[in-house]
């Protein structure tokens, strides 16, 4: 492998990147509105709730039926906190917010790799690049680094400012830093590499067969459906994110990024991109 060469494409694309709205607007402004804006709202209201107000005792009530349906080792950690409004305020920012968190992963790193090939045809910079003295593996494997080194980026600095936005929010109702858990640390460490991963083999490819950055980042928008899956059963009752299930879903995506990394290395010819200019 040259890796100078790899390195080297990589800068370029980074360069670009710098340069292009298109791709720095959604990675700035869905981090911002899921980590920020969604969790800082939802804080300030618990924060200046009234113990036994109205709006206390109606959120209460609607969400009585889901904390009866917690499992024993989920309602064991709400119990550690004295107060309704922060068991409601952790039930929320530790385990309804983990599986939104997971979008950033993949929406970052599928947008940026929306861009790999797509990009360089309308920009009409991709015959340069088919010529580069590199292997069809190494422009493979190139091309998979932009996307993955800025999604991890991106992903680790967003639950820094969302551990940050969480505790300051809610500090006149917890006392104290209660943010974040063994799970968020694994989720923002294995899990979230790992899922940046699953979009990136299938984008990559994808978008060396489509002709603009919008088929691309189309394609790209159902790498999130899975997520909304894990929204859902969560919200159902069907599972929550416990350190085991963190580290049991990030073992699965690893496995799954492996196989498309395998399949995607051996498959790519750059002689089918030549096809298409």
């Amino acid at each position: 492998m040259n890796w100078q060469a790899i390195w080297a494409i990589v800068g370029k694309d980074w360069k670009v990147i710098r340069q292009s709205r298109m791709v720095i607007l959604p990675i700035v402004v869905v981090p911002l509105v899921i980590l920020v804006v969604l969790p800082g709202i939802l804080g300030l209201v618990l924060a200046h709730t009234e113990p036994g107000s109205p709006e206390m005792t109606k959120l209460t009530a609607d969400m009585q039926t889901f904390f009866d349906n917690l499992p024993p080792r989920i309602r064991a950690v709400l119990d550690e906190f004295p107060s309704e409004i922060q068991q409601t305020a952790v039930l929320f920012f530790q385990y309804i917010f983990a599986p939104l968190y997971l979008i950033l992963p993949i929406m970052v790193a599928s947008v940026i790799a929306a861009d790999s090939f797509v990009g360089e045809k309308e920009r009409k910079t991709l015959e340069a690049l088919i010529y580069t003295p590199t292997s069809d593996r190494e422009l493979y494997v190139a091309k998979m680094l932009t996307p993955w080194l800025l999604s991890v980026a991106v992903s680790i600095l967003g639950a820094v400012v969302y551990a940050v936005v969480v505790n300051v929010a809610l500090w006149p109702i917890m006392g104290r830093v209660f943010f974040p858990n063994l799970a968020w640390i694994l989720l923002a460490v294995w899990v979230s590499p790992a899922a940046a991963g699953l979009g990136l083999g299938a984008i990559v490819l994808v978008s060396s067969r489509v002709s603009t950055f919008m088929e691309a980042q189309q394609a790209g928008g159902f790498m999130v459906l899975p997520v909304i899956v894990l929204v859902l059963s969560q919200l159902a009752g069907i599972l929550y994110f416990g350190v085991e299930l963190v580290i049991g879903l990030g073992a699965i995506l690893w496995v799954i990024d492996a196989v498309i990394l395998w399949y995607g290395a051996r498959h790519f010819q750059r002689g089918e991109l030549m096809a298409r200019l």
